[in-house]
C-alpha cells in the first residue's frame, strides 16, 4: 500500500501548470453572501491591515471552489448557493479580514491555475497541500483530513480496505483515492489475486449514491467526505481506520505579499475564540481540527 500519500483530488502536473484553459462550471453567484452561511464574526483591524490593498480594495475575496464534494462545499439544492463548512469556515475568515468572500463554483483542476493567474484571490476547496503545489502558490493550512472507506450498513460483503481484491469500490474521478485504490489492486494481482473493480465517477455525490443503492461494494473517499456521506444517508457505515492524513491548506499566489499571513492570523483568531471548533462541530468534522496553522505546510 502506498504510506504518506496526500489526501484530496490529485491534480496531474499539467493541470497545476497556469494555462489559459480556465472552464467554468455554473457560477454560485457574485453577490458576495453566496457563501450559504451568514458570519457573525466581526472585523479585527489589526488584522484587515494585513490584507494587501489589491485585495480588499473592492471589500470582497474571490475565491474558487469546485461544489461537488458535501459536506465539505455543496450546492444547496433548494437556493443553489454554494454552501459547507469549508465554505462557512472562510466566510468567518473573510468576515475576521474585514472582507466578505465571494465564492465562484469551478472544475476543481482550474483552481489553482486560476489563483496563479489572478482570476481567484484564494483556492478554498478541500486542497490537500502538498510538495508539487507548494511549487506554484502557497498554502496556510485549515484542517487535516485522511482516507476513509464505507460500505453499506453491516458491511454484507466484509469488505476490508486492507484485503479489498475483486471487490467493487467507488472513488471521485482526479482524487489521491483513485492512485490509492490502483496501488491495492495491483497488490492483489501481483498477489495472484482478483483485482480491484474501480468504478470511477465525476462527482463524489454520484460515488455515495451508487454505494446507497448498492451498485459498488464499498467507497474511499476523503475522511470528512466519508463521515458526511454516512451521516446524511443513514444507510452506510466507515470500515476500518483513517490513514495517509494530510493538512488541507487555502491556496493563494506567489504574488500575494502579505495575504497568506492574514489568512493565517485570521484562522489563530478563530481557533482562539472558538468559532473555529463550533463550525466544525457542527458539520461533525471536528475529530480533523488543527490547533496551529501554518504556512506551506506540506509533509516532505
Amino acid at each position: 500500500m502506498t504510506t504518506g500519500s496526500l489526501r484530496r483530488r490529485a491534480v496531474a502536473a499539467a493541470a497545476v501548470m497556469l494555462s489559459g484553459a480556465l472552464a467554468l462550471s455554473a457560477c454560485g453567484g457574485d453577490d458576495p453572501e453566496d457563501a450559504g452561511a451568514t458570519s457573525q464574526t466581526s472585523a479585527d483591524p489589526s488584522l484587515a491591515a494585513m490584507v494587501p490593498d489589491q485585495i480588499k480594495s473592492d471589500g470582497v475575496i474571490k475565491v474558487g471552489v469546485d461544489a461537488s464534494y458535501p459536506p465539505n462545499e455543496t450546492v444547496d439544492p433548494a437556493t443553489q448557493k454554494i454552501v459547507g463548512w469549508d465554505v462557512e469556515l472562510f466566510t468567518a475568515v473573510a468576515a475576521k479580514l474585514g472582507l466578505k468572500a465571494q465564492f465562484e463554483n469551478a472544475g476543481f483542476d482550474t483552481i489553482i491555475p486560476g489563483v496563479q493567474s489572478g482570476k481567484y484571490e484564494v483556492g478554498v476547496s478541500s486542497l490537500t497541500d502538498n510538495p508539487e503545489r507548494e511549487k506554484v502558490v502557497d498554502f496556510v493550512t485549515y484542517y487535516s483530513a485522511g482516507t476513509a472507506w464505507a460500505a453499506p450498513k453491516g458491511n454484507p460483503k466484509n469488505v476490508d480496505p486492507d484485503n479489498a481484491c475483486g471487490l467493487s469500490v467507488g472513488v471521485q474521478q482526479g482524487t489521491v483515492q483513485v492512485d490509492d485504490l490502483n496501488a491495492r489492486s495491483k497488490a492483489c494481482t501481483d498477489a495472484g489475486k482478483p483485482a480491484i473493480k474501480l468504478v470511477v465517477r465525476k462527482q463524489q455525490t454520484e460515488v455515495n449514491n451508487d454505494l446507497v443503492a448498492g451498485k459498488i461494494d464499498a467507497m474511499a473517499a476523503d475522511s470528512p467526505i466519508v463521515g458526511g456521506a454516512a451521516k446524511q444517508t443513514g444507510k452506510l457505515e466507515i470500515i476500518g481506520e483513517v490513514y495517509d492524513t494530510a493538512p488541507y491548506g487555502y491556496a493563494v499566489s506567489k504574488n500575494s505579499g502579505t495575504f497568506k499571513e492574514a489568512l493565517q492570523a485570521a484562522l489563530k483568531a478563530l481557533i482562539a475564540d472558538g468559532t473555529y471548533k463550533q463550525i466544525l462541530t457542527k458539520a461533525g468534522v471536528e475529530s480533523g481540527a488543527i490547533t496551529e496553522p501554518v504556512i506551506n505546510g506540506a509533509q516532505k
